[in-house]
């Protein structure tokens, strides 16, 4: 409806009702805000202020027939944001009490404080109160609490820290009087969904694009929460990922993993890794980074960018609040201990649920989940020379060199500033499409095993090739949905170059081959001459034995298990053993220096 369609004239508005009804018995919820947004428009022209609001007041008024006659004792709070029945309870400026048996005041608290909006989370089913409050005269403030706090003498507390005087003295007055007027007033607090984190949510939409959607959660997530957001244009920040798709296949790689966080949902697949390395500074690591980032909201590192100067569980609490948006973590040397260790555990994230933790009640906590990707930058690999394969293989190290950096040299401040100024439009346009076209998700899975078919061929393993695979059906829908076209989508030869070869993934070949480098740093140590200081086992032809304590010590100081390694030799056919009943016994008996001793007993090869 255009404005010039309508006649009503000034009067119509501010003394009947009749605009206001024929908004309201437009039953198809798209026409009646499109007449909604016209009539303020035409009200507007005609010198009718707060049209919207009117009609807000006067949609409340046909669906809750109770009237502010009906309450017998209502709040008196000065600009109070609504008009409460406070039953036996005196609520004004001075604050809210009772008379006690004696004439005396039983105060609740001694400023105003009322619950404005019930909050239901659609996770949980849990349900939070929104307390509004006001102290010397200040303006209202607002906070969240759970039930189980205001319901609680020893927790409600803890609201003090946030500034409503409730003390151990009146705690109890204070519970009191939330609950008498909650259930007052039931009808006239406003009830509104509310969610605790990011991500997909069934039945609802994708948080934080859903309409009129409350965030409950931790408050330590509030800055996160507001970090995913839109700014500037589209267009501008396809101007930017364009541009460095085109100049770096490690840049195209980052901003796909990006776009494949929302798919592993619906695919199923287990979080995985995108890791950037590179000794050389100035190969736009940090910057690719952001730009992956940007996808979602403000990448400046702080903001939707984390770093690893965090705990394990606050990784995990990070990773289970953004749920199905991408991690990403900044500065992977920021993670060594004091010795210089590098202290991550690939392994915390990449299975996608946390520990389970006791609480104080004798209860547990919830188990957080989430099914993301981690993208993460540093100086050195993720993983270490002695990891396990499990590791190696939920992560994709792309090492980013002088000669092959992530952005070119001297581009990173153009590009980094570009996406601090546009940024958040590509995955909301993303996940619309995703979640509301029909037959979407059927064409991600149809894609995604396309593609995991092919890989599964190459020198790699199997999730390896599922990484990949989501990888390149993002990079896909990306340039379908948010390049419009305009992209080429990434090809299964780029991808794979990154990927780990089935032998570099094997955590038991990798042991051998450091076993045969250590052998070949201390031939000396197993051939017996007048200069052998220590002896640590005897070198033949075509085989070696080496005492079991100095394999398990230079095995393990490597970061290899030592069992796990003398198992893939087994089995590998690499170990001499002289049988007998004992199977788990990977060593022998062998007379070394004139002492029998235990050894394992390792095949040379030709």
């Amino acid at each position: 409806m255009r404005d010039t369609d309508f006649d009503w004239t000034k009067e119509d508005f501010l003394e009947g009702i009749a605009p206001y009804e024929e908004v309201y018995q437009i039953e198809d919820p798209f026409r009646r805000q499109q007449t909604l947004a016209s009539m303020a428009s035409y009200a507007r022209g005609i010198g009718v202020q707060g049209f919207l609001q009117i009609y807000k007041n006067f949609e409340k008024a046909i669906r809750n027939p109770r009237r502010a006659e009906d309450i017998s004792n209502a709040t008196e709070f000065e600009g109070q944001p609504m008009e409460l029945d406070s039953g036996r309870w005196t609520a004004d400026d001075t604050g809210v009490y009772q008379e006690g048996a004696y004439g005396e005041r039983l105060y609740a608290c001694n400023h105003p404080v009322m619950p404005v909006e019930r909050l239901v989370n659609l996770d949980t089913g849990e349900e939070k109160l929104r307390l509004a409050y006001r102290k010397g005269g200040g303006p209202w403030r607002t906070l969240i609490a759970d039930k189980r706090t205001l319901a609680s003498a020893s927790k409600v507390t803890e609201l003090a820290g946030s500034g409503i005087a409730v003390t151990s003295d009146n705690a109890r007055h204070f519970i009191r009087y939330l609950f008498e007027v909650e259930t007052l007033n039931y009808d006239r607090i406003p009830e509104r969904r509310s969610v605790g984190r990011l991500g997909y949510l069934p039945g609802a939409g994708f948080c934080p694009y859903v309409p009129e959607l409350v965030f409950d959660g931790d408050a330590a997530f509030q800055q996160l929460f507001r970090a995913v957001t839109a700014r500037g244009t589209m267009e501008g920040w396809r101007e930017a990922a364009q541009w460095a798709r085109r100049m770096s296949v490690t840049a195209k790689v980052m901003l796909a993993a990006s776009f494949a966080s929302p798919l592993l949902e619906p695919l199923g697949a287990l979080p995985f890794f995108v890791h950037l390395w590179g000794v050389d500074s100035g190969t736009g690591k940090t910057v690719a980074l952001m730009l992956a980032a940007s996808v979602w909201g403000d990448p400046s590192v702080g903001r939707y960018v984390k770093t690893f100067d965090s705990t394990v569980v606050g990784c995990e609490k990070t990773a289970a609040f953004l749920n199905h948006l991408p991690l990403c973590l900044d500065e992977l040397q920021l993670s060594k201990d004091g010795r210089g260790r590098q202290n991550f555990d690939v392994y915390r994230l990449a299975e996608g649920v946390g520990r389970t933790r006791g609480n104080r009640s004798g209860g547990v906590d919830h188990t957080p989940t989430w099914r993301n990707t981690i993208l993460t930058t540093g100086e050195s690999p993720l993983t270490g020379e002695g990891a396990g394969a499990g590791a190696v293989n939920r992560v994709i190290d792309i090492e980013c060199a002088a000669g092959d950096p992530a952005v070119p040299e001297g581009c990173g401040g153009w590009l980094s500033g570009l996406v601090r100024e546009h940024y958040g439009h590509a995955g909301k346009a993303f996940v619309t499409r995703l979640y509301g076209e029909e037959g979407a998700l059927a064409q991600v899975k149809s894609r995604y095993d396309a593609h995991f078919q092919r890989l599964s061929k190459r020198d790699t393993t199997e999730k390896q090739a599922m990484a990949a695979a989501a990888i390149l059906t993002a990079d896909e829908l990306a340039c379908q949905w948010v390049f419009q076209g305009e992209e080429k989508p990434m090809t299964e030869e780029e991808i794979g170059r990154f990927l780990a070869s089935r032998r570099a993934v094997s955590a038991g070949q990798r042991g051998y081959e450091y076993i045969m480098e250590w052998l070949a740093a201390n031939k000396s140590r197993f051939v017996l001459t007048s200069d052998t200081a220590e002896l640590w086992g005897d070198l033949e032809r075509d085989r070696v034995y080496i005492l079991s304590s100095k394999l398990r010590e230079a095995l393990e100081g490597a970061g290899y298990s030592y069992r796990a390694v003398l198992s893939w030799l087994d089995s590998a056919g690499k170990l001499m053993s002289r049988g007998g009943d004992n199977k788990s016994r990977k060593d022998i008996s062998k007379r070394i220096n004139g002492i029998v001793t235990r050894c394992v007993c390792l095949k040379l090869e030709e």
